[in-house]
Order: C-alpha cells, then sequence, then structure tokens
C-alpha cells in the first residue's frame, strides 16, 4: 500500500487519490492490531474449549486434531510475526 502511494506521488496522481490511498493505509494499520488482538482470544478460547474436551475423556476424533492443529499453526504465526 505504501510503495503504491509513493509510486502515484512520482506519477503526479491526483492529490484527491493520494489522499484515499492514504487513508486506506492509516485504516489499515489500525485493523491489524485489532485483528491480532482477537486472534489470540479465539486462540486462547480453543485452548481452553480443547482442555476441557480432553478432560472429559474425548482425546481423538477430527475436531480435536483440527483444533490442535490450529493451534499450532497459529502460534506458529505469532512466533514469526514477533521475531
Amino acid at each position: 500500500m505504501l510503495k503504491k502511494s509513493l509510486l502515484m506521488k512520482a506519477k503526479g496522481a491526483d492529490p484527491y487519490d493520494l489522499k484515499q490511498q492514504e487513508n486506506v493505509l492509516s485504516e489499515s494499520r489500525m485493523m491489524v492490531p485489532d485483528c491480532r488482538r482477537r486472534l489470540e482470544a479465539a486462540l486462547s478460547d480453543l485452548k481452553a474449549t480443547l482442555v476441557e474436551v480432553e478432560e472429559s475423556g474425548q482425546k481423538d476424533g477430527s475436531e480435536i486434531g483440527d483444533a490442535r492443529s490450529t493451534i499450532t499453526d497459529v502460534e506458529r504465526i505469532f512466533q514469526s510475526s514477533d521475531a
């Protein structure tokens, strides 16, 4: 997005179009932290649910495997974005 805005400036784009691109960029920057917080909350809920299910005696099943896989994938994403 930033690259596009810089290219538009270099090509002498309409100031209105530039302002619109800057607004989109600004909104995107605000959305990312909120999305991350919501994903962290969902991950926490999934982990808690998985613990409850496993404590009830269910340790196998496609949904349980999917939950474990999702937890692993999301934690990997968080680790790579924190680095």
